[in-house]
């Protein structure tokens, strides 16, 4: 994927700054994660399940679950990071049908933008707001590979895309990357798909917050896990799942 990455990060032409991250995210120092005894179980809504309970946050996150639960899991993620699609593979349904059904977690995505296929996947994962958004990232993680090799396969059309501004270049990415027809099999059509991609305010409000964010706490890789506030020092599934355990979610 060599040649992906150089196109990837080059600068992006339109008036924003985009903080890189690295996929992978180093060693921190944990601080006082919670602990306790298995909660009980909180019960949704008559007619609802908490695993169907989505809203974007006023972070610019997607949440997932009981907007009150006890136990707050947000990841710091980009679409094109093989470690994220590791753990949304190896995590996402046994959060969501386990922990996130039982009341006791929410489950919040906040991007952390590393290059343009990146932010462009992230832009079409909202397009059809909060409720399809975590099936959405899931897809796209699950579907990593297939991304990049067509993206590789159309690298003149990538390049061509990366020589344009706004909206014209992310549209000439998801060009490149098949991402119209990836989104249109998940019912987000053609159409609807290039208005998200030249919504620049939009998008340009996802590159800011990832950049605040990344200055603000420090992060320099993705994953990156918080648990009530407090930095998780594991990035995969069945590390972080036993700190979820540990804190009181069964």
């Amino acid at each position: 994927m060599k040649t992906l990455r150089q196109f990837a990060t080059l600068s992006l032409a339109i008036p924003l700054t985009l903080a890189l991250a690295a996929c992978g995210s180093k060693d921190e120092k944990e601080g006082e994660l919670p602990v306790s005894e298995p909660i009980a179980h909180i019960a949704p809504p008559a007619g609802q399940q908490w695993a169907d309970v989505s809203a974007e946050t006023p972070e610019g996150g997607f949440r997932l679950g009981n907007p009150d639960a006890p136990l707050k899991l947000v990841e710091y993620a980009s679409h094109t990071c093989s470690h994220c699609a590791d753990f949304s593979v190896e995590g996402a349904e046994k959060l969501r049908d386990k922990y996130v059904a039982s009341g006791v977690l929410s489950y919040e995505i906040r991007n952390l933008v590393r290059e343009p296929l990146d932010l462009t996947i992230a832009t079409l994962a909202r397009c059809s707001g909060p409720q399809a958004f975590h099936p959405l990232a899931e897809q796209a993680w699950a579907n990593l590979g297939p991304i990049f090799d067509t993206a590789n396969k159309n690298k003149e059309v990538y390049a061509a895309a990366m020589e344009k501004t706004g909206g014209a270049r992310f549209q000439g990415i998801a060009e490149a990357a098949g991402l119209y027809d990836f989104f249109a099999q998940r019912g987000i059509s053609r159409d609807q798909a290039m208005q998200c991609l030249s919504d620049v305010n939009r998008i340009t409000e996802i590159v800011n917050r990832s950049d605040k964010d990344s200055k603000d706490l420090e992060i320099t890789g993705t994953p990156t896990f918080f648990l009530n506030g407090k930095r998780i020092n594991f990035t995969t599934w069945d590390a972080v799942e036993p700190v979820l355990q540990n804190a009181g979610a069964r």
